[in-house]
């Protein structure tokens, strides 16, 4: 069983926003990098996401940097595949009216299970009021809340609300909430670290990572250390990188040390984080989620990989 916790789609670059029209905007080191975003069709996303069992697609929104990545587009892609894909809201909680009502549709009529914000591309503090309304109101819902970093998503961005630190006070009021850092909350992966050992209901995702194994592996050595690995989930973040290639990466983490004094990350606890059961950590197979099998996950998973 693999879940894919981070993945998404869009129609049309231009759904991203005016700042996906810039030149140098894509993470360099990614997949077919060429200095433009990639596409991200329904059709490529299932294709990438054939080795796991189930993967979240996030919708987007942010009336700061001109995004939206319709919720309807995430809605229908995943009633077409509904034993595979998961629906991720985007909400975007500087308009709370809009965003409480959107998220009423998306536990609704929608039947998604779960919501994503960007505090650093949405414009506010993660303890702002509404924020804390729209979080309060997903945790009646038993919806996890994403917490996408979105500080390369374009230079209007804050880079002050990303923070991990800032997720504290989310956790103290909100103990019961399950929250799920993106990117392990890159560049401050450390702060992420001592909030997944500090809050029970705290999770990070290493999507945005695996493409980079230098920081993977410091990233993850670091989880090891501090005895956290069991808070990690796998996301491949696609189309930035399929979940094949994100797989594979991970098994190899510890041959950039090979021949050196320099500790590994013990093969078990790199399954752990593939395997990692994630429907029943964030409370979803009690809200009407199941599994489904992977066509050809187990090719991906052998001793050679």
């Amino acid at each position: 069983m693999i879940i894919d916790c981070h993945t998404h789609i869009w129609s049309d670059v231009s759904q991203l926003g005016p700042a996906a029209d810039r030149p140098g905007r894509v993470r360099r080191g990614m997949e077919g990098d060429n200095g433009k975003w990639p596409g991200a069709s329904a059709e490529a996303h299932l294709r990438s996401s054939e080795p796991v069992s189930r993967a979240f697609v996030f919708g987007f929104k942010s009336r700061h940097v001109g995004a939206d990545i319709p919720n309807d587009l995430i809605r229908d892609y995943v009633r077409q595949q509904p034993e595979k894909m998961i629906g991720v809201a985007g909400i975007d909680p500087t308009n709370l009216d809009e965003a409480l009502e959107d998220l009423e549709k998306a536990a609704g009529t929608y039947g998604m299970k779960g919501i994503t914000v960007s505090p650093s591309a949405q414009d506010f503090h993660p303890a702002d009021s509404r924020a804390m309304q729209v979080f309060s109101e997903a945790h009646k819902r038993k919806f996890p809340v994403f917490i996408h970093q979105g500080i390369r998503f374009a230079a209007a961005s804050k880079m002050e609300f990303a923070r991990p630190t800032h997720l504290d006070e989310v956790a103290r009021e909100l103990p019961q909430l399950k929250i799920v850092v993106a990117h392990m909350g890159f560049p401050w992966i450390d702060e992420c670290i001592v909030m997944l050992g500090k809050h029970e209901n705290v999770y990070a995702d290493i999507s945005g990572l695996i493409h980079r194994p230098w920081h993977a592996y410091n990233a993850l050595l670091s989880a090891y250390q501090y005895g956290v690995m069991d808070k990690l989930l796998f996301g491949s973040d696609f189309p930035f990188t399929h979940a094949a290639k994100a797989i594979e990466s991970i098994y190899r983490l510890n041959q950039l040390v090979t021949g050196t004094n320099l500790p590994t990350i013990p093969r078990q606890y790199l399954a752990g984080i593939v395997e990692r059961d994630a429907l029943e950590l964030l409370g979803l197979e009690s809200n009407g989620l199941s599994h489904a099998e992977p066509s050809n996950g187990n090719a991906i998973l052998s001793d050679d990989a």
